[in-house]
């Protein structure tokens, strides 16, 4: 092979982890930290050249993720499950690589994906705690009842046009999504929102969270709810959820290149006594 022939390429797919807190989203943009930057500047640096990264799905800024998934192009004749340690040693402590695979050519972690599952999570307890408050909303204003929450997410199966949980400023034409899944649940002191869908708009997860918050408190009930968004009443959707609360959980493919273990449910759920148990004594 000559030096002005390509050399031959082999498609990289990663699970990746984030923590959001100090990431300006994950695309890449001018002047700012983000996640598609980072990993693109070491694998470009391990390539030798510059390097794209394509993600699964583009998560706003202060969003975390458990399971991005996201694929490049590699010269480099080194094995696909060698990319994880590779990429590991490399990466800055708020991003990890859970596992990385060789798949085919055609292979496309946002075209070839067919649902994305975000998780919200509320911290309801009155008493403030340093070690959950980067990865929930501490709402401690008023009660919430997840069984109203559940009951207006109902409606939401289905193929809807949810313009009224579509920011300003998108680039996507349309507002239409098939939502496959919904559950509300309540862990102690948290409240966990998971949504399920093909794709997401723009700011549509912290929209329909701040607005279930006013269901669940009781301003609002489950079929007002619903017609905020059969009638398209955007001007109504005055509360959108804290990023910190929201983390892509995972993403699914019809045959996913990883072994479950790495990618299913990696973010663990915070679990906090609602009452002090009867032996212990504080003085």
């Amino acid at each position: 092979m000559s030096e002005c022939e390509a050399k031959p390429t082999q498609r990289i797919a990663l699970v990746i982890q984030y923590l959001g807190t100090k990431f300006s989203g994950w695309q890449r943009q001018p002047h700012h930290r983000t996640v598609q930057a980072e990993i693109e500047q070491v694998l470009s640096t391990v390539e030798g050249k510059p390097v794209t990264l394509h993600g699964a799905g583009r998560t706003d800024t202060g969003v975390h993720a458990a399971a991005q998934v996201a694929h490049f192009n590699s010269s480099r004749p080194i094995p696909g499950e060698r990319w994880m340690p590779i990429l590991n040693s490399r990466l800055p402590e708020d991003i990890l690589i859970r596992a990385s695979a060789p798949v085919p050519a055609n292979w496309h972690a946002r075209f070839s994906a067919i649902w994305r599952r975000y998780r919200y999570s509320i911290y309801t307890d009155a008493c403030p705690n340093l070690f959950v408050r980067p990865f929930c909303w501490h709402y401690y204003h008023a009660p919430l009842d997840e069984h109203r929450i559940q009951e207006a997410l109902n409606p939401l199966w289905g193929k809807h046009h949810l313009a009224a949980f579509h920011r300003a400023n998108s680039g996507r034409k349309h507002s239409w999504v098939t939502v496959q899944d919904t559950h509300c649940y309540r862990n102690g002191s948290f409240i966990h929102i998971e949504i399920q869908a093909d794709g997401f708009l723009y700011g549509m997860v912290r929209l329909l969270v701040g607005m279930l918050v006013e269901v669940g408190r009781g301003n609002l009930n489950p079929h007002e709810f619903t017609q905020l968004w059969v009638n398209q009443q955007r001007e109504r959707i005055k509360y959108s959820a804290p990023a910190k609360g929201l983390c892509l959980l995972r993403v699914g493919y019809p045959n996913s290149p990883f072994p479950p273990k790495t990618w299913f449910d990696t973010q663990p759920k915070f679990i906090l006594p609602t009452e002090m148990p009867p032996q212990l004594c504080l003085g």
